[in-house]
């Protein structure tokens, strides 16, 4: 009987040990590599995106005349910044109850369409030369207190260049911050409420981007003075209600799981980038479309949908998210997803550091290189 029970040991440990090493060899030739509980999941493939793109454009070509700038979103620009202003001005005389309320119900949203259009001029898509997209960006930034529109333009396309490359992918948290916000739901959602904080010092961590040129001082400049000016002629709550509107828009609040949405492993398998198709994208300017824009980052917000309406047998099949409520509320109580649940690399894929991330456009163009 103890020789049934240790052959049977045996073959036990003989199918789980198969088992293992063809997981394992399956998730390599993935380019992903088993890591510690409280580590990233590392990868040896480069970015998933550039590949794609260049299926995708041979596959259904039609894609190309959706690339290019909406000078439209200027006029949304200059719309919500007034809005934004005007509502600073109805709640200076307000309760603080209201102050907060009104932050949290319009001025998240009208905060976070902000951030969407900043992200448009970074890619160049409201107008087709520099200048002009950057004056954009300083505009949206006036009612956002923190003056961080340059900065983030710079270190949101290193982010599509070399996304996972801890050393230059501001996107990711640090290795500090993920084993500080912990798995518990009181460290998650305290990393949510203090997000900008944390967004604004990661990129310290990226050494191989200058921190500071001239239209970063400007951007500094001008957004000290415009706050300065709310204090004074609107006064400290106006100012105050500015600043907690930036705070939801990108933390505690169901708009701030569009930071989770984008790049965290919420589903089984090696997908490491995640779009939205739920009905706040009207109110978001379609950003949620992030597997559409991370391969067609030359197609600015309005023509997004299309890109997956042309292309239904890829876009369909990649896993997506419908609810970012769902997904707050499963971020903050899953044990499982952490700070720690994306995917970090060593491979650049042989792209030049400042690439101008139109991998689009250069493949239209036959320049883009192979990976």
């Amino acid at each position: 009987m103890d020789c049934g029970r240790s052959l049977s040991a045996i073959r036990r440990a003989a199918r789980n040990y198969a088992f293992t090493q063809s997981t394992l060899a399956r998730r390599l030739r993935n380019g992903v590599v088993n890591t510690p509980r409280d580590e990233f999941t590392f990868s040896t493939a480069p970015e998933p995106h550039r590949l794609r793109t260049r299926e995708l454009l041979r596959r259904h070509p039609e894609i190309r005349e959706l690339i290019g700038p909406n000078p439209a979103t200027f006029w949304w620009t200059a719309g919500i910044v007034a809005l934004q202003i005007a509502v600073a001005w109805l709640v200076a005389d307000q309760p603080w109850w209201v102050v907060v309320a009104v932050a949290y119900t319009v001025g998240a949203f009208a905060d976070h369409a902000l951030f969407v259009m900043i992200h448009e001029t970074a890619h160049r898509l409201v107008f087709k030369r520099r200048v002009p997209n950057i004056l954009t960006a300083l505009l949206a930034n006036l009612p956002q207190v923190f003056p961080g529109a340059m900065s983030f333009s710079k270190y949101h396309l290193k982010h599509h260049a070399f996304q996972g490359v801890y050393e230059l992918d501001g996107d990711l948290p640090f290795r500090w911050e993920a084993r500080l916000v912990g798995r518990s739901p009181l460290g998650k959602a305290l990393w949510l409420l203090l997000f900008p904080i944390f967004q604004a010092i990661r990129p310290w961590r990226v050494k191989e981007v200058p921190l500071w040129d001239r239209w970063t001082a400007t951007n500094v400049a001008v957004g000290v003075a415009f706050d300065a000016l709310v204090w004074v002629v609107l006064g400290p709550k106006a100012l105050v209600y500015l600043a907690l509107s930036l705070f939801f828009s990108i933390g505690l609040h169901p708009l701030g799981a569009r930071w989770i949405q984008r790049h965290y492993l919420t589903a089984a398998g090696e997908q490491e980038t995640f779009s939205y198709y739920g009905p706040l994208n009207r109110l978001a300017f379609n950003v949620g479309h992030h597997n559409e824009h991370h391969d067609f980052p030359s197609v600015p917000w309005n023509r997004l949908p299309r890109i997956r309406a042309l292309a239904p047998e890829v876009y369909g099949s990649l896993a997506s998210h419908t609810s970012w409520v769902r997904l707050l509320r499963r971020f903050l109580f899953d044990r499982e997803l952490t700070l720690f649940s994306r995917v970090v690399r060593h491979n650049r894929n042989q792209v030049a550091l400042d690439d101008p991330v139109k991998p689009d456009v250069d493949a239209l163009r036959g320049t883009a290189k192979t990976p």
